[in-house]
């Protein structure tokens, strides 16, 4: 008997629906294959919950969401909802969720293919065999600190306990396991406290359950300009909330789109969100030119970290691989006389390489 998911999907704000729905094609023409079947539940997130019901995150989508295998989201935000309270933004609907599933984890990987090295605004000699992790930690730090604004003075306070520290550095060391056994921890160690208990207890952890791990620590300032000079020696990367943040989307730059980078955000369960990098674009809304590559990815990942189905997760990818080396391009990373395709007919070259 095939296995059933349920999935909730949370198609969100400007190209949100639209690259959500071609990766939920590609899910549907994997099922098929791979002898699993999904049910999908649409709720609203961001601009368009508030739009909808007056908040960026109803009661209704929370509730789907903890009830679900898994949850894809496709993009949240843009300048209609720019002058509206703060609490009100859409991107409040996104942190709100990330704290209702307990996502404490976040995993963006990072892969230069040969075929897009031009796409890059970095040289390829540089680039070239790139294949990394970032792992943020997506629930304390400097984020979730206490912060204050009075009269002319703002605070906001970087605050972590050790067992946050080892929960992220543990599970980046489980992943580093799976590939080249190589950890790199970044901080700032020689300025902040914080920096400083993380250093010591990523180190205390990795020596008592990780013996045959390589960890080494950098400081953000040297992994920023090292991702850019030197990324293809970097394997697995595990850093705080906000230096996540930053080197995260400084990584973007590798590939040469953001249209092609997907994440995933885990509870303890494995359980969690999975979206594109990229923000929502309404410019281009409904218009078909949205790269689709980055939410089909993402949509591998919840195959392989939520659903333990890793042979559907694969197709995915070696459908992708195929799609690119083949020379398949949305505008985004078109170059020289290379005629890009809709995003549905990219869609349509992964669908046909998964067959």
């Amino acid at each position: 008997m095939a296995n059933n998911y349920k999935i909730t999907l949370l198609p969100g704000d400007g190209i949100g629906p639209d690259v959500l729905g071609q990766a939920v094609r590609v899910l549907e023409a994997v099922s098929k294959i791979h002898d699993i079947s999904f049910s999908f539940d649409e709720f609203l997130i961001g601009g368009a919950g508030y739009d909808a019901k007056g908040t960026p995150l109803p009661n209704e989508t929370i509730e789907s969401c903890l009830n679900a295998d898994a949850v894809m989201l496709g993009a949240v935000g843009g300048p209609k909802w720019d002058s509206i309270e703060v609490s009100m933004r859409p991107e409040q609907g996104l942190l709100g969720i990330r704290k209702a599933l307990g996502l404490f984890a976040n995993i963006r990987p990072v892969k230069v293919y040969p075929e897009l090295a031009n796409a890059s605004p970095i040289k390829n000699e540089l680039i070239a065999n790139t294949d990394l992790i970032v792992v943020r930690e997506l629930t304390g730090g400097i984020y979730f600190g206490k912060r204050d604004t009075i009269d002319d003075y703002a605070y906001d306070t970087c605050e972590y306990k050790a067992n946050e520290i080892q929960r992220i550095c543990r599970f980046a060391a489980n992943l580093a396991m799976t590939r080249k056994n190589k950890l790199t921890s970044v901080d700032k160690a020689n300025v902040l406290d914080t920096s400083r208990m993380w250093r010591k207890e990523c180190e205390t952890l990795i020596n008592n359950e990780f013996p045959n791990l390589s960890l080494d620590h950098m400081y953000i300032d040297a992994a920023t300009m090292h991702l850019i000079t030197r990324p293809s020696t970097f394997d697995v990367l595990v850093m705080d909330n906000m230096f996540g943040d930053i080197l995260s989307d400084e990584t973007s730059v590798l590939s040469g789109s953001m249209g092609l980078l997907p994440s995933a955000s885990l509870n303890e369960n494995k359980n969690g969100i999975y979206e594109p990098i990229h923000g929502s674009a309404p410019d281009i809304q409904g218009n078909d030119i949205a790269n689709p590559i980055a939410c089909i990815l993402s949509a591998a990942m919840m195959l392989e970290y939520s659903l333990d189905e890793q042979a559907a997760s694969d197709s995915i990818r070696n459908a992708v691989d195929q799609a690119i080396s083949d020379g398949h391009r949305t505008i985004d990373i078109a170059r020289n006389n290379e005629k890009p395709l809709k995003s549905s007919q990219l869609t349509n070259e992964i669908i046909n390489n998964l067959n």
